[in-house]
Order: C-alpha cells, then structure tokens, then sequence
C-alpha cells in the first residue's frame, strides 16, 4: 500500500491534470477513505491563475475582461460558502455513501483495479446528469441549484458560484454506486466531475471539434447557462455530453446566448444568492416543521392531529396564494390554483352569510341596521 503521508502532495503537473479528469487510475487509486487527497481545495492555485489567464486572453482577443468585478467578487463569496460546512464535518454525499457502504453493499469491488476506477467515472458521471436534471425540474431541488445560475456573466468565476444547499440532495443519486464501490474511489471520482467543470465556465474557448462529440465542452455549457428559449433545460452533462445525446437534452450553440436566470435576482449579496429570500426561506422553515410535526400526530393517532393537519394544508395554500411555495410537480399548479379560488370564494361566502346572520339577528329583535 502507498505512504498516505505521500498522497497529500499534489504535484504541479498532477494539480493542472486533474482539472480535465486527465489523472491515471495508478496515481488516484487508494485502499482507505482516509488516504485520498482533498484535490478541491488543492485546487485553489489552479483556479486562481486560470482566472487570470483567462483575464489575459480575453484582453488580448475581445479587449475586456471577461466579466465584472462584482460579479466574479459575489461568485468567490458564494464558493466560500459552498465549502465552510466541509471544515467542521464530512459532506453527506461521503456519510450517506459509507452507511450504505457499510450496511447494505452486495460485493465489493477491487480498489486498485483500473476498471473499478473507469466503471465509478461512468457511474458518477450518469448519477451527476441524473442529479443535474432533477435540480432544473423538481423545484425542491432547483431552489438550491439555482444559485449557480444567478450570474449574468459566464467565466471561470462562474463556475465557484455553487449552492451551500444542493449537496443536501445530491447524494441520492450516487447511492446505488455504494453498493458495490468502494468508498475510497467514489471520493475521488467525485472530486474529479467537479473538478472538470471548472474550466469550461469560460468564454474564450470556442469549438473543440471532434471532442465536442463526446465531452462536455465550454460550449456546450454555455447554452445550459443560457436563459435563451432553445437554451432552457439542455445540456446537463457533467463530463460526458454523451448522457444528453442518449437521452434528448442535447442542445447545440447558434445564436448569442444571454445569461443568468429568467427571473434576475439583481443582487451581489452572498446570502441572498445562495437561496430565496429571508423572509420565504424562514416560512418553508416553518412549514417543514409543522409537516413533520404534523406527521408525528398522525402516527401517533393524538386527538388533535386532524387539526394539525388542517393548519399544515392552510398554511401550504397560504404560502402558494403569495407566491412562497411552488409545488413539486408543476402540472399540479393549476389545481392548487384553482383550490385557492375555491377557498377564497368560500371564505367571502361565509363572510356574507355572517352578515346575513347578523341583518335577521337585528331584524328579529326590532332594530333597524344601517345598510350601506
């Protein structure tokens, strides 16, 4: 077995190779979880000087930079962000992966073969495109990818922008792998299709020809950025463009793309872009808690449960009514939609009738309501 104390070294050659997935499978294959390398944060020098030769080339070619300071400034914030939760714990997509690992694998395969290493790239790589879909079509999932949208410009700064809360999700899509992987190469594979999408947030580099056949390219990428009509949910590959070929979210480049979200968020503000506003983030809060508590009354078969779960279901149509809370299939919009109408209408209904009530109240006593 190798020194683990030798794998945390990284060199120059291995640290440029890694942001194109171009690393051996004897160089990044190890028996324990403990010995891979934390190459994303091992990376950092080479994003930094790629961000300035992307400067450079962008001055030299177009004679502008090839994005604003704000912008690229509230990009490095947001990928701050994204990596403060690593310092105090291991992610979820690692923890999730080794219970499932641990507890629930069918075999296991060899760590140091090199088709144990290019099976796990194909299987990241096809549970990262599954992943990516779902994040643009479930909503749940979309309020957290979202703010890796939210840039109106497109360079490597883009690609930092990432999400503090889309891990949280992610993870599901790489469970199946656990089951006959192991831990210690999914770790690097998952590092790896990461990694790989750095450098293709770029706009200086135009047809890669045959290789935009198979690979995801910057400009296949940037039509997944774009908020262009042909542009919306194409292009979802991580690595291999191939997965959106196969499965009919392939989209070519043609006309200018525009960037950024349909709706704007028109803001640099770190916290505000890594999610929705205070205001709806601290109400879905509280609506989670009450289902969940709401779930506990009904298991329990309490007395008051039916009145729970009536809060919980006025409080979803209240959070819908003013725009908090989307459903996650969409094509349940116009039912709910249509319920709040109901509700409404019911509402004023009962209103009236209260009235009513009141007006034969009085008349029945010998008083004389003023009406308006």
């Amino acid at each position: 077995m190798k020194n683990p104390e030798a794998q945390q070294d990284v060199s120059f050659s291995q640290g440029f190779r890694m942001l194109f997935y171009t690393m051996k499978p004897n160089e990044t294959s190890f028996q324990t979880l403990e010995e891979v390398p934390d190459y994303v944060k091992k990376a950092t020098p080479f994003f930094i000087s790629l961000m300035l030769l992307e400067l450079v080339v962008s001055w030299i070619h177009k004679g502008k930079s090839p994005g604003r300071l704000d912008d690229a400034l509230t990009s490095i914030s947001a990928g701050v962000l994204s990596r403060l939760p690593s310092l105090f714990f291991r992610s979820i997509e690692l923890t999730s992966y080794i219970y499932i690992w641990e507890n629930y694998r069918l075999f296991s395969l060899p760590w140091d073969s090199p088709w144990t290493w290019y099976l796990t790239f194909f299987g990241v790589d096809f549970g990262y495109y599954w992943f990516h879909r779902m994040a643009h079509e479930v909503n749940i999932m979309w309020a957290g990818h979202q703010t890796h949208h939210s840039s109106e410009d497109y360079n490597l700064s883009t690609a930092l922008r990432q999400s503090v809360l889309q891990l949280y999700t992610s993870w599901i899509f790489y469970s199946p792998l656990a089951l006959f992987i192991p831990p210690s190469v999914y770790a690097v594979h998952l590092q790896f299709n990461l990694l790989y999408q750095f450098w293709i947030h770029t706009e200086v580099i135009n047809n890669l020809g045959p290789l935009e056949l198979i690979l995801n390219t910057p400009s296949h990428h940037r039509v997944h950025h774009g908020r262009n009509r042909y542009c919306i949910d194409k292009n979802f590959a991580g690595v291999l463009i191939i997965w959106d070929r196969i499965f009919g979210t392939f989209e070519a480049e043609n006309e200018k793309v525009v960037y950024g979200l349909t709706h704007p968020i028109n803001t640099f503000e770190p916290i505000r872009v890594q999610a929705l506003s205070q205001v709806t983030l601290l109400l879905r809060v509280c609506f989670i808690i009450l289902t969940l508590t709401s779930i506990g009354f009904l298991l329990d078969q309490r007395p008051k449960a039916a009145f729970m779960e009536t809060l919980r279901c006025l409080m979803f149509l209240m959070l819908y009514r003013f725009g908090h809370l989307k459903p996650v299939v969409p094509s349940l919009s116009s039912a709910f939609e249509s319920y709040s109408v109901i509700s409404e209408i019911g509402l004023q209904a009962k209103e009236k009738f209260g009235e009513l009530l009141s007006l034969r109240d009085c008349l029945i006593a010998g008083n004389h309501p003023k009406v308006d």
